[in-house]
């Protein structure tokens, strides 16, 4: 570019600020921050080819298990192995070294990573950009090739999406219920298995954001499905939300009066032993 491309997020829309760089066939990195969260999103030739938000970024091992690639004891197995390296060995390096999956497994994922990032990007309606010319990622990093117009198009839909969820589940922190049935009345319910799945973590304790982090699939679809579950009227948000500080207190109680009986125990079982010293004392 010419001239520095470069500004605040409102006079530009992100969708437009990427299709400058898309429609000059830019190579380079365009930096997005907004408060104290900062993105770098990579273009070669004006596509897609990487990007990084340490605050964004979905965990890998995560989407791997979610997509079935690893298994969650695999999974713990690789992360305590990174812990134990001396140099920050990546995730996905280590899976491959011991087979957990392959460089076409990683490529995915990654590029889902991207797409996800890009995606929650897409609303943010303050900020400032700055595009760098020529700067790439390192290149221990897999890079991919993803259409602006793309990401733009699924982007804007999963707003939408996201919107529709809202209407339905306004607030992520209210706890949810399973929904009472009316007398005389019999529900013929047809679901598939991740659906009871998602339905069996309903308990009346959990907030819909907890029933979301807690479900085996991505959390977009998981909220999709609550709504769903919730307008089928399956399930009812209940009038309350999750006093953490409550739910706190209630463990450290749980954990007093545990440590109380098991003292409890303690003495009784030393009264006793010193009870059968003195019988046997007395018997010999």
């Amino acid at each position: 570019m010419d001239q520095a491309l470069q500004g605040k997020i409102g006079r530009f829309t992100l969708p437009e600020i990427f299709q400058l760089v898309a429609n000059s066939r830019e190579t380079g990195t365009l930096g997005i921050q907004r408060d104290d969260d900062i993105v770098m999103v990579y273009f070669k030739e004006g596509r897609i080819i990487y990007a990084y938000g340490p605050r964004q970024t979905y965990h890998l091992g995560q989407l791997l298990r979610e997509r079935g690639r690893i298994t969650t004891s695999q999974l713990d197995d690789a992360v305590k192995t990174q812990s134990r390296q001396e140099t920050s060995k990546r995730l996905g390096k280590i899976l491959i070294e011991k087979k957990y999956i392959d460089r076409a497994d990683l490529q995915e994922v990654v590029q889902t990573q991207i797409e996800e990032l890009i995606y929650s990007l897409l609303s943010w309606e303050s900020g400032t950009f700055k595009f760098y010319d020529r700067q790439y990622p390192t290149q221990e990093e897999i890079t991919i090739s993803l259409s602006v117009e793309n990401v733009i198009l699924e982007g804007l839909r999963r707003l939408d999406e996201m919107n529709r969820i809202r209407e339905a589940l306004p607030d992520f922190s209210k706890v949810l219920e399973i929904a009472p049935t009316q007398q005389e009345r019999t529900k013929d319910i047809s679901l598939q298995a991740h659906e009871w799945n998602l339905l069996a973590l309903v308990n009346g304790q959990r907030t819909i954001g907890e029933i979301a982090e807690m479900a085996e699939m991505p959390k977009m679809d998981a909220l999709a499905k609550l709504a769903a579950l919730k307008l089928a009227g399956l399930v009812s948000v209940a009038n309350r939300t999750v006093d953490h500080s409550d739910r706190l207190a209630a463990m450290v109680d749980r954990v007093s009066g545990l440590l109380e009986e098991y003292l409890v125990r303690k003495a009784q079982t030393r009264e006793n032993d010193h009870t059968t010293t003195e019988i046997i004392g007395e018997n010999q």
